[in-house]
């Protein structure tokens, strides 16, 4: 796969199944990276969409979308004219986000710190949503800021920032730039799992 990718066709995805065996492997090889052994639940996908608000959504940057669960949640609520950027460092899972038929993605392969470079390969305006499951608490600080900083300065003004974490560091990480989150736990998914929510200023 490319570094800039598009998907097109009919709306499909590889079997579940498959999907949690290759996000066990990449958790295996790189867990600093992928930040845990399982994927997503049904439970969590609904309360990052829900949070996210992505039904009224023009477009929506995802960072670290791993083997696609919260993709095709993502997707599944997205409105027709809207538009989903995923960013994926792992080629593995790149390959598994490959299989994703839908007009409305966009596949980028590298750091979730190149989202500006991504959405110019994309040709998409400033997103409405940004959707982040990169493991801030095992990321060096240093990249974890910058990866905050440039979500916030290419989010569009009004739009949410939703995070979805093991630990806490998140929100300690660049408190004088995105200020106070909404915080909600999902204790169905394994592990339970925070969700962080802040909102741009208009």
């Amino acid at each position: 796969m490319g570094r800039g990718t598009g998907g097109a066709a009919r709306r499909g995805a590889s079997p579940r199944g498959n999907g949690r065996l290759s996000f066990l492997v990449g958790f295996l090889k790189r867990p600093a990276l992928v930040g845990s052994a399982v994927p997503s639940s049904r439970f969590l996908e609904r309360r990052i969409v829900a949070a996210a608000g992505v039904g009224e959504a023009r477009v929506v940057v995802e960072l670290g979308p791993g083997t696609g669960g919260t993709t095709r949640a993502l997707l599944e609520a997205l409105p027709p004219e809207g538009r989903l950027l995923a960013i994926e460092i792992n080629r593995d899972f790149a390959a598994c986000l490959a299989a994703l038929r839908d007009p409305r993605l966009a596949l980028f392969w590298g750091s979730a710190a190149e989202i500006r470079r991504a959405l110019e390969a994309a040709r998409l305006q400033a997103p409405d949503i940004v959707v982040s499951g990169i493991p801030f608490s095992t990321i060096p600080p240093g990249l974890g800021r910058r990866i905050l900083a440039e979500i916030w300065d290419c989010l569009a003004p009004g739009g949410r920032f939703v995070s979805y974490q093991v630990m806490g560091r998140v929100a300690r990480l660049a408190p004088e730039l995105l200020g106070p989150p909404c915080v909600q736990i999902e204790p169905l998914n394994l592990p339970p799992l925070r969700v962080y929510l802040w909102r741009k200023p208009a």
